[in-house]
């Protein structure tokens, strides 16, 4: 298994999962043309996509969902609640449920439910039978069901969204910090370091900082903490940012 991530942050999001013949896409957070750039970078063009799957409905993450599923016949998958809140419908090829594990071709995805300030958010664990990634953004607080899931894993993409003093000294409005440091936001680098911690995976080959907020965190601040918090190397940890994502990564 490998995994790649076209870009991450409040102006877009998407990540590519691959092993033997299969690509799954998880959102589509920009506009075709800059999804088709991205995905070419990364050498896949959308006819080889599988499916999409979808976490929750803000803009950032399905942008382009309806015109990739509409030009390219590409499978789209998302909660009920999501469906609901969708701006631009696009018919699903299956609803996805909390729990439920969703075969793609050599993927078996595991369906695991967050708290976030949308209708029916989920995110998604990957297991290709030899290895397991996990991809853990926008949610506020640790639930019982990503404590359940997420354990064991050999590749982690986890939110470090904010620091907690830029937040409280930035720009944004009171309703709108409260919005994003609550158990329905984002987690806060300290926050984030301590869930990875508490899921204990020790045989992790690569941690992913991701979703990273341009006016509250900054790259330097997550590495710092997530380093003092878990006591590893610096250098081992990667942030996929929003302009260059993050390259392929293999799961060895």
């Amino acid at each position: 298994m490998r995994f790649a991530i076209l870009g991450s942050g409040s102006r877009g999001n998407s990540t590519l999962v691959h092993s033997h013949n299969s690509y799954v896409l998880i959102d589509c957070g920009f506009s075709l043309r800059e999804a088709e750039r991205r995905l070419a970078r990364l050498g896949v063009v959308p006819a080889q996509l599988d499916a999409v799957l979808v976490t929750h409905e803000h803009s950032d993450h399905v942008q382009g969902v309806e015109l990739l599923a509409r030009k390219h016949g590409v499978p789209v998958y998302y909660s009920a609640g999501t469906g609901r809140g969708l701006r631009k419908p696009v018919a699903a090829q299956g609803l996805l449920v909390d729990g439920e594990r969703l075969v793609l071709d050599a993927l078996e995805v595991t369906v695991v439910q967050v708290s976030h300030d949308a209708l029916e958010p989920t995110q998604f664990v990957f297991d290709d039978g030899r290895k397991r990634l996990g991809v853990l953004t926008d949610l506020g607080e640790a639930t019982p069901g990503v404590l359940a899931h997420y354990r064991g894993l050999d590749a982690l993409v986890i939110e470090a969204n904010h620091d907690s003093n830029m937040l409280a000294a930035g720009p944004y409005p009171y309703h709108l910090k409260a919005r994003v440091g609550g158990v329905r936001g984002h987690l806060n680098n300290r926050q984030s370091a301590e869930l990875v911690m508490e899921l204990a995976c020790s045989g992790l080959q690569h941690l992913v900082l991701a979703h990273l907020s341009e006016k509250n965190n900054n790259p330097w601040l997550a590495r710092a903490c997530f380093t003092n918090v878990l006591g590893c190397d610096a250098d081992w940890l990667q942030i996929a940012d929003q302009q260059q994502g993050l390259e392929w990564q293999a799961i060895a």
